[in-house]
């Protein structure tokens, strides 16, 4: 389960007319996961770390505020590319935000400049040198700045994955705007980077959330490399149309892919820091716009993209820390769709990059410190793929959060994507007997080939050819023998030493093996399973939906988009088409009934959908105004966040069921969000309804009777209108949300005793 300040769960205080601006604003009824507790925060002039996965919302919990409480919000942001995409989808939904970057023309920086004179925009983008710098102060000194939100917070601690010595600077924050509260917003941070963040940006008593680390939409698969190409191919085959990332280690590795992809059909474009600024615009553009399904590149391509509908991440080779794969694969199904990610792992690759870095550490005078906390980063992200458990419970567990599923159903390991080699003990002696029958004085290549029993040059001028080990393993493909030996390297199993030219060499470990003490654990591609059936590819599987309609209003999003220079994801997103494609409005009504749709995209864009439905429903001869259709799988609708109401089966109208069933069975409040996921405030928002409406007539379950009493006797003292007073009253020591439900509850029952 997700942490948070146990002493700060006053979700109860965000007012209804917050929830009014959300759904006017932004087309959401309501806050999930961890939100409300950051937005609650927010508004209460705290200081914050929150910490929450990639597509949990995190974006939110800043804007919101700031549309909410007026005033200026400052944003720290590290790439004008992430800058753009925020201002653009701000823009869309009707909210005044600007950026200040170097790519702005003098006219564009002159129009922002009269904006905040005229104290008319919200929330200000900029990077983190622009906000200490005493003219951006004096630019922006005649507004009023409550709040400064710090995104992508890891990259001020050096012990993150991407540290930038420019977030530095921002340990002045403090001095220059001494009245703001600062909220610091991370995907990625171990405890150890969290209390850097804190540390560095000088947080006050901060109230430190961190949501689950769990992406649950997400299906990871660890397999052997063996023929990438081939491999690639194969998942980029089950995701015809729809948008990936394939990540490789070099650009060499990026130009030779994509060209090979290219040949064989696949809208793909390549991504590189060797390519010129200008061509790498262009591929980005084409990969946001939509013009092209498949971006091959090295991890120099990521931050700043926020398409939602990314439906696979591929690594060609292992990430070089479990922060960066975290980051990198939660660049998949941000929307909250089920996507992939596959990592093609070879100890042979994970040896390279160990070296390389290494190098490029050394030749930088980097401290002997750092170059060892790179190396345990390296065995430690190694260790992830070469050990065979559940990939779920592995990540949750080396973020510190403990994962209690026996089976997550969406990795390799509990889909059985790969078996445990039976007779492993006897393959590693067979191994380990021809390195020692050689003399230690061979590399991997060499030792694959003798046992496989090739006929080379070399292996008969040595006379090796007579060996007892040659040819005893003639029946294994190669690829799969080499695969063997570097996961027995991976286990400390038997040694590769030297730089240049790497020899095997056997060890206390090895012996053990060899005499029977010890058994290895060998792990191979289960060729019975078909990956192809184990999860639909296809988006939003918790309703049906027409998929003719969702690829119409597609193309009219993407002609929307290209009209209006933005990318089509902030036009409408995926999940709006398919509810969209669903329940077919013929109303602008019901145009806000759907999730993601507020009155400004009803505004801008209202009519045109409209229209493009009214003529598929003619066409195709079906009715408008459909409800959403009820969840085809339960397991997926946990996964999502609330949506918006569409008639009684909405998904809105399913939680709010979902909890009543909880409550009735008088089950703690903690559990019932736990079961529906779906966050505090919102399981106490509900209960007073059923509270004021009749539909449970006691608390007793939740609140005891001493409390009930201590806050009634507090609000006859200070009165009823606001929480804040009670609260204050009994000294803080009793959370927003019990003083809600007893005042939800005494309500209920005067109004019984009137009647």
């Amino acid at each position: 389960m997700p942490t948070t300040d146990t002493d700060f769960m006053d979700t109860a205080s965000i007012p209804d007319s917050f929830y009014s601006m959300l759904k006017e604003v932004w087309g959401f009824e309501e806050l999930r996961g961890m939100q409300s507790d950051a937005i609650a925060a927010n508004l209460a002039g705290h200081d914050s770390l929150v910490v929450m996965p990639t597509g949990g919302g995190k974006s939110l919990c800043y804007q919101a505020p700031a549309v909410f409480r007026g005033g200026l919000t400052l944003v720290v942001s590290p790439l004008i590319a992430l800058m753009k995409d925020q201002v653009d989808s701000l823009e869309s939904c009707g909210v005044p935000a600007a950026r200040i970057d170097s790519s702005l023309a003098l006219d564009e920086k002159r129009r922002i400049v009269d904006r905040l004179a005229n104290r008319q925009l919200k929330l200000l983008f900029v990077s983190p040198e622009r906000l200490v710098d005493p003219g951006f102060v004096k630019l922006v000194q005649g507004n009023t700045i409550h709040t400064i939100a710090v995104d992508e917070a890891h990259c001020v601690s050096q012990w993150g994955h991407d540290f930038r010595p420019e977030y530095r600077q921002l340990a002045q924050i403090r001095k220059v705007f001494p009245e703001a509260s600062i909220h610091a917003f991370t995907a990625t941070a171990t405890p150890k980077v969290r209390q850097d963040i804190v540390e560095q940006l000088q947080l006050r008593s901060p109230k430190v959330l961190v949501s689950s680390f769990d992406r649950p939409n997400l299906t990871y698969r660890i397999l052997p490399q063996s023929d990438i190409v081939d491999q690639v191919r194969e998942v980029l085959d089950r995701y015809r149309g729809q948008g990936g990332i394939v990540y490789c280690l070099r650009r060499t590795d990026v130009e030779s892919l994509c060209q090979i992809l290219g040949v064989h059909g696949y809208s793909v474009v390549p991504y590189h820091a060797g390519l010129s600024a200008d061509e790498r615009k262009r591929a980005q553009d084409a990969f946001i716009n939509e013009t092209a399904d498949v971006v091959v590149a090295t991890v120099a391509f990521g931050m700043g993209i926020d398409r939602p509908d990314v439906r696979f991440v591929v690594h060609t080779c292992m990430p070089k820390t479990i922060e960066h794969y975290q980051q990198e694969t939660g660049r998949a199904g941000r929307d909250g769709e089920p996507a992939e990610c596959v990592l093609l792992f070879s100890m042979g690759d994970m040896i390279a990059l160990k070296r390389m870095t290494e190098r490029s550490l050394i030749e930088a005078g980097a401290p002997e410190a750092l170059i060892e906390a790179q190396r345990t980063q390296l065995e430690e992200m190694a260790r992830y793929c070469r050990t065979p458990v559940c990939r779920h419970r592995a990540l949750a567990e080396y973020f510190g959060e403990s994962y209690t599923a026996p089976n997550c159903q969406a990795c390799d390991v509990c889909l059985g994507d790969t078996d445990s080699v039976e007779n492993a003990k006897q393959v590693a002696q067979k191994i380990l007997s021809c390195i020692s029958r050689v003399g230690e004085k061979f590399g991997v290549n060499y030792i694959v080939d003798v046992l496989t029993g090739s006929s080379t040059a070399d292996i008969e001028r040595r006379n090796h050819h007579s060996l007892s080990t040659y040819g005893l393993m003639k029946e294994t493909p190669k690829r799969q023998l080499k695969d063997w030996i570097y996961q027995l390297i991976g286990q400390g199993a038997v040694t590769l030493e030297g730089d240049q030219y790497p020899i095997l060499k056997l060890n206390a470990a090895s012996r053990e093996i060899l005499f029977g003490a010890a058994e290895p654990r060998l792990i191979q591609s289960a060729v019975k399973n078909d990956r192809r059936t184990t999860r639909s590819p296809s988006a939003m599987n918790d309703f049906e939906y027409d998929r003719k309609l969702f690829e119409a209003l597609r193309t009219l999003r993407r002609n929307l988009a290209a009209e209006r220079q933005l990318p089509p994801y902030i036009i409408l997103s995926d999940r709006s088409l398919a509810e969209l494609s669903a329940c077919r409005p013929s109303t602008r009504e019901g145009l806000l009934a759907i999730s993601g749709i507020g009155q400004a995209k009803v505004d801008a864009y209202g009519e045109v959908v409209l229209a493009a439905i009214a003529s598929y429903c003619q066409d195709a001869g079906v009715s408008f105004d459909q409800p959403l259709p009820i969840a085809a799988s339960s397991r997926e609708t946990s996964l999502r966040g609330s949506r918006s109401a569409i008639g009684g089966s909405s998904v809105a109208a399913r939680n709010r069921e979902a909890v009543r069933k909880c409550l009735d069975q008088g089950m703690p409040l903690a559990d019932v969000s736990a079961k529906t996921q779906l966050s505090n405030g919102t399981i106490t928002k509900y209960l007073a309804e059923f509270l004021e409406s009749g539909e449970i007539h006691q608390i007793d379950a939740w609140i005891p009777n001493a409390t009930q009493i201590q806050v009634l006797e507090a609000a006859n003292r200070v009165g009823r209108e606001r929480l804040k007073p009670i609260f204050e009253e009994l000294q803080q020591q009793i959370p927003y949300d019990d003083i809600r439900i007893v005042l939800a509850w005494d309500q209920a029952q005067s109004r019984v005793a009137s009647e």
